[in-house]
């Protein structure tokens, strides 16, 4: 007896068509709305900020005109825009080792499972859900001259006390410590996540092998830890360069403009002395020099994997 197998009728092609097309309809109708937002809150803006770069924009007075490079150029000569960028690049190059090494140093702490384990991520990740508002009202009262936390040991240490906030040698200072415990609970998450991606086999090898802790971090955990790394480092370069909020609320700028970074510099021209054409353009230079940092840093990264 011969046996035959069933063959399915093939779909007739218009019923395929059909199909298909309501694939796309449906797919357009769920991308819709998010491409709406984006066009109306980011693309338009950004078209506009272009194009306010270049006009003498004020949001008070005249109305703009056309100044072509003027903007830019005025930029070159800017002194006030050269200084709070040396701010800016003096955060990051102090904040980007201390607060990665910081933050990998919590995961491994945190990594072993353990009665305090969850407890201590939780205390960890706090900051970072503490609003900046709060947060530099806060460290304000611990760095009070008269009767600040730290202040108070230092006294108990028989060390001279210091005004933190009111001295423009240690004002920056205070800052990169407030940016730091604020936003290392984060980047703790992220290594933390990394570390859990590495293989336990090859640590269990290592130590078979007769190799120390130390050992094995340095050609096990760091090796396999080089993209988390990476976008550590990128993320932490972009975050300390726009660093704006916290330098608002705990110290507004100053003193005598020392810790003026240059997000606030540009919120100053654009809010407060009206300047928006010439502040849109600084912002874009900002851009520029964040966007060539994070190809920079990318590549290097790279070539080292």
């Amino acid at each position: 007896m011969e046996l035959r197998t069933a063959v399915p009728a093939a779909q007739p092609k218009k019923t395929v068509s059909r199909f298909h097309r309501h694939e796309r309809r449906t797919a357009a109708g769920f991308l819709l709305p998010a491409l709406l937002l984006l066009l109306v809150f980011v693309f338009y803006p950004m078209v506009q900020a272009v194009v306010i770069s270049f006009q003498n924009y004020s949001l008070v007075g005249s109305k703009p005109s056309f100044v072509g490079l003027d903007n830019y150029v005025a930029l070159l000569s800017d002194r006030n825009f050269y200084s709070s960028l040396k701010h800016s690049f003096y955060f990051a190059l102090v904040v980007i080792p201390l607060q990665t090494a910081l933050s990998l140093g919590l995961a491994l702490l945190i990594q072993k499972p353990g009665r305090l384990s969850g407890g201590l991520r939780t205390i960890y990740f706090i900051p970072v859900i503490i609003s900046t508002g709060v947060a530099a009202t806060v460290f304000k009262l611990i760095y009070n001259k008269e009767f600040g936390l730290l202040n108070t040991f230092l006294k108990a240490l028989g060390l001279p006390v210091t005004s933190f906030l009111s001295d423009p040698e240690t004002a920056m200072n205070g800052v990169i410590g407030l940016g730091i415990w604020k936003a290392a609970g984060f980047f703790m998450i992220i290594f933390l996540a990394g570390l859990n991606n590495i293989p336990r086999d090859l640590y269990e090898a290592a130590h078979v092998d007769g190799a120390s802790r130390l050992q094995q971090f340095r050609s096990i955990t760091l090796p396999l830890l080089k993209r988390t790394m990476a976008f550590v480092v990128i993320m932490t370069t972009i975050d300390a360069i726009k660093l704006s909020g916290l330098v608002f609320v705990l110290t507004n700028g100053g003193p005598n403009g020392s810790t003026e970074t240059v997000v606030f510099y540009i919120y100053k021209l654009a809010f407060q002395q009206m300047q928006m054409g010439y502040a849109t353009a600084a912002a874009f230079v900002l851009f520029a020099i964040v966007l060539l940092i994070s190809l920079i840093q990318m590549k290097l990264f790279k070539e080292e994997q």
